[in-house]
């Protein structure tokens, strides 16, 4: 299990926060599966009732850590498995998932939300998905979702341009839930889900389930995309892209 997930529990409400600070919360295969374990288990739990998603200041997440993507491209490593295991338990969870945002949300630090009931964020927040530009594609079914929420050019502007969108942005074209300062972020966050938790728990799933209709579209959306991401991971454009990107972060 990584360290770098801290998972804890407030009443009937889990918390998973990334906790990678000094990489701005870039996601391990570690951190993947210790994220996949910790909502397996609460969807378990009759105790929990509800789920949370939080960063550190400054940082939602940077997006998949590269070396693993380079150890795949490269040979050195067989597969990313565990961010495939992810998705589809996050996509696939029956209880509520309030998350919250500041600052950094690259890639699945953007496409997380989609997953989410009530998404919070700072004035600071920027949503990026630089997946071409790393010779990758869309994941997390934002490929199907994306363009049902923000409609067809500016979800194609975010996932194919890699334009990003504010928190202001993000908040007018249905992307997010609430834009709060950074210092009420957590407050904001908790009391959504402390109010969730507290409501009777069938009668929320039932109406959540309603809300998201048939889920067969996405589940197999997911899976589509995952055949291309792993493809993309083993070609020369990625190779390329990861090269360049680990190189600019070298020290001079």
């Amino acid at each position: 299990m990584s360290e770098h997930i801290l998972v804890e529990r407030s009443g009937a409400v889990q918390v998973i926060r990334l906790n990678r600070a000094e990489k701005k919360n870039a996601i391990t295969r570690a951190m993947y599966a210790r994220m996949t374990a910790a909502l397996a288990e609460a969807e378990e739990d009759p105790a929990i009732r509800c789920h949370v998603f939080l960063g550190v200041p400054g940082a939602f997440s940077a997006g998949n850590d590269l070396s693993d993507f380079l150890a795949v491209s490269t040979g050195e490593a067989s597969d990313t498995g565990e961010v495939f295991e992810f998705l589809p338990t996050l996509a696939g969870c029956r209880k509520p998932v309030v998350s919250g945002a500041d600052g950094i949300s690259v890639g699945i630090g953007t496409t997380l939300h989609l997953h989410c009931d009530l998404t919070f964020a700072t004035p600071e927040t920027v949503f990026r998905t630089p997946f071409v530009d790393l010779g990758l594609v869309p994941e997390a079914a934002s490929s199907l979702l994306m363009p049902h929420i923000l409609g067809h050019q500016r979800a194609f502007a975010l996932l194919g341009l890699g334009e990003g969108l504010s928190a202001q942005e993000a908040l007018a074209k249905g992307l997010i839930y609430r834009v709060v300062a950074a210092q009420e972020l957590e407050e904001a966050v908790f009391g959504a889900a402390r109010t969730l938790a507290e409501k009777p728990p069938e009668a929320l799933r039932i109406t959540r389930s309603l809300l998201r209709g048939n889920r067969a579209e996405v589940s197999a959306r997911l899976k589509e995309e995952a055949e291309h991401f792993r493809e993309r991971l083993r070609s020369q454009e990625a190779r390329d892209a990861f090269t360049a990107f680990m190189n600019r972060k070298k020290p001079k």
